[in-house]
């Protein structure tokens, strides 16, 4: 089955639904410190690096799905929370253009938890609204990808939808799996982890193994207002696409609590207390260690990481989409069988009777 991915980013939700069995037949991406980070990774498929808003419907391949997150700044809680007033957001109407234009079987759209809030339902429900106004039985529900095989707590809005002609029927979303991944099980195999260059340039080929690097500087007051340390028994926090905020490593103990919106790092553990690495934070979003990023910059590696979809959060939820249309496509095939022996049959009686 065939898939056309926007928004792509590095693409971990294309990995994903690789992994589960599709295939993803034409990508876009508009920024282009992530190109050769996808192309390589991807040579299979081609890239369109145009921004949406310029692709016209007709040059976007027919496909039995679309995938994609839309810009996510837009709805952030951490972030200016415009919504559907930036630009950004807008792009959610791209998104549906599309949709409306090639009608494939099903779509998925991921987004921050942020575009739940209510200061945002109007437009959200807008959005839902518009989804199924152009074919779609639709289902959304906010997901924790820790549920879902990903040693982090991420929480994220899932939208999937399913054609009301094609499919028939809503979207169910796959039940939590029983165990839940810890940092220990990521990245506890993961040794001396280098420090970016000056100006926080990459190491590139000097690193043993690739991505293996840590952002250097200082940590903002804002940082520092709440623990940043994860245990080795349990999940991470959220990677996040700047790396300045990227968690610390769990070799160091919990920072200490001053007071409120204050807390500072244990004395004499100082040295223990560095961000995670690259790869670190690819592991925690659960890249395999064949998928390399490519960056001069170390904050790009961090960015593409952050901005990803979980491979195998996508993976989780790609593989009941890719069960739920084969059993539709095989009781769609059984079915012209049928039929067609029907056919036959009644030709059969026809030419008896007239005999």
């Amino acid at each position: 089955m065939k898939v056309v991915s926007l928004f792509t980013g590095a693409g971990g939700l294309d990995l994903g639904f690789k992994k589960a069995g599709f295939d993803i037949v034409w990508a876009n991406e508009f920024d282009s410190t992530i190109w050769e980070t996808f192309e390589k990774n991807f040579p299979e498929t081609k890239l369109d690096k145009r921004s949406i808003v310029d692709v016209p419907t007709s040059e976007v391949p027919l496909a039995d799905g679309i995938i994609g997150g839309p810009p996510c700044q837009s709805w952030s809680e951490a972030g200016a929370g415009r919504g559907i007033n930036d630009k950004r957001g807008q792009l959610f109407f791209e998104y549906i253009r599309l949709l409306k234009d090639k009608q494939p079987a099903f779509f998925l759209a991921e987004n921050v938890s942020g575009i739940l809030a209510s200061r945002h339902s109007e437009a959200f429900n807008d959005i839902l609204k518009q989804f199924e106004d152009v074919g779609y039985n639709v289902s959304y529900k906010l997901l924790n990808a820790n549920d879902y095989g990903v040693p982090e707590d991420r929480l994220r809005v899932i939208i999937v939808g399913y054609h009301k002609k094609k499919v028939g029927f809503s979207f169910e979303f796959p039940d939590v799996l029983p165990h839940k991944p810890i940092l220990r099980e990521a990245i506890l195999d993961l040794r001396l982890a280098k420090p970016a260059k000056p100006l926080n340039k990459t190491n590139g080929t000097d690193l043993k193994i690739p991505n293996h690097e840590y952002m250097n500087g200082g940590f903002s007051t804002m940082y520092m207002s709440r623990n940043r340390v994860r245990s080795w028994d349990e999940p991470s926090f959220t990677i996040q696409a700047g790396g300045r905020h990227a968690p610390i490593h769990p070799q160091a103990p919990k920072m200490k609590f001053i007071e409120q919106n204050k807390r500072i790092f244990v004395q004499g553990k100082e040295h223990l207390y560095r961000r995670l690495s690259v790869r670190e934070c690819a592991r925690i979003q659960t890249f395999p260690d064949n998928f390399i990023f490519y960056y001069r910059d170390v904050a790009d590696g961090y960015k593409m990481i952050g901005n990803a979809v979980p491979v195998q959060f996508a993976y989780n939820i790609a593989k009941k989409i890719f069960s739920d249309l084969f059993k539709m496509k095989s009781v769609s095939g059984k079915s012209n069988i049928v039929n067609s022996l029907k056919r036959e049959e009644h030709k059969m009686v026809s030419e008896l009777q007239v005999a």
